[in-house]
């Protein structure tokens, strides 16, 4: 599905639903980004209860669409035109939670005996 690992870019303002791939491939070349460099952009509707995440996997343009039948996306103020997310914190978003809760983990070296 959504890969992991992967540079990920919301777009802060809503965007028209009616639009398909080409249409927010489109808004990305419109932003200065390169929409086949792998990354995913997601984007959201008026409401905040759909989502849509374009990406190119390598081999063709990927498209997921959820929406949220009693609820809406948590989503970060309008404040700048993209903002970048952790794919955890994309993967909360997807889920309906709130992204703003998942923190990164720091890797601690195993501590020897002795």
């Amino acid at each position: 599905m959504i890969p992991p690992g992967a540079r990920v870019l919301l777009r802060a303002a809503a965007v028209d639903f009616r639009k398909g791939p080409e249409g927010l491939v489109s808004l990305v070349r419109d932003a200065g980004a390169d929409p086949f460099d792998g990354s995913l952009y997601v984007f959201r509707a008026k409401r905040a209860d759909r989502i849509k995440i374009v990406w190119w996997d390598g081999s063709g343009l990927c498209l997921f669409a959820k929406r949220l039948e009693h609820s809406h996306f948590c989503w970060p103020t309008a404040g700048s035109h993209e903002i970048r997310r952790s794919y955890a914190q994309v993967m909360a978003l997807v889920e309906g939670l709130d992204w703003r809760r998942v923190r990164a983990v720091e890797a601690r070296a195993p501590q020897s005996a002795g």
